[in-house]
């Protein structure tokens, strides 16, 4: 999606996207990761989600890339947490005492930013992206995650002609295609979700599934 799709969808507050509650299979699966609480996690598009604070509470460094800046000063008002602002060249750097989120296009997001992460966590990133943008998304997360470091991904799987997204469908196929030649994929759980979802129900989406993914980087 073009940044103004995302700048307006923050400005108008339509962040149906947003979940109010820490992602329950974050908190099922991110324990057997073993990852470190002296490790800095890795969050693209983070929005302002509660899974920061989760992985804080686990004891993490949490370094979140996000390219709205309502979104980015949502997370610390909301969370009630004190922060500085620096810039970095294009970007904007926002600190709080476990969180940096870095303001800015992902895109341009230099690698050696995320050289020293042990982990990272990727919920709304992948399916935010149409397919005609997805791979060079996939590229440019594997150039910023170093060989050998893990982390959880939670996509989810739909008939694409039955809504218009974002949510985008990422299929099995697709996996296989663009992410296998990256990182190592091991499916953790897949779980039928369509019966928790009014707007995918009220669409006739036949079926919905949500699968959350062990990925490795090679």
């Amino acid at each position: 999606m073009e940044p103004s799709f995302w700048h307006n969808k923050w400005d108008q507050q339509q962040i149906g996207f947003h979940q109010p509650q820490v992602n329950p299979y974050l908190i099922e699966y991110w324990p057997q990761l073993n990852i470190p609480s002296s490790s800095t996690v890795f969050v693209p598009l983070c929005g302002k989600t509660l899974d920061m604070c989760f992985l804080a509470e686990q004891g993490h460094q949490v370094l979140g890339c996000e390219l709205s800046a309502a979104a980015v000063e949502q997370f610390f008002s909301d969370n009630q947490l004190t922060v500085t602002k620096q810039s970095m060249g294009e970007h904007h750097a926002y600190q709080s005492e476990q969180v940096q989120l870095i303001q800015g296009d992902i895109f341009t997001l230099d690698a050696s930013l995320t050289a020293d992460i042990g982990a990272f966590y990727d919920r709304a990133a992948l399916i935010a992206w149409p397919e005609s943008m997805r791979a060079q998304y996939a590229e440019k997360l594997a150039q910023l995650i170093p060989a050998g470091i893990s982390g959880l991904l939670v996509a989810l799987d739909y008939p694409q002609g039955a809504l218009q997204g974002p949510p985008f469908a990422v299929s099995t196929q697709w996996m296989t295609s663009y992410l296998a030649p990256l990182f190592e994929i091991e499916l953790l759980k897949c779980d039928d979700v369509l019966a928790d979802n009014p707007r995918f129900l009220n669409k006739n989406v036949p079926w919905l599934n949500e699968a959350t993914y062990k990925l490795t980087r090679k």
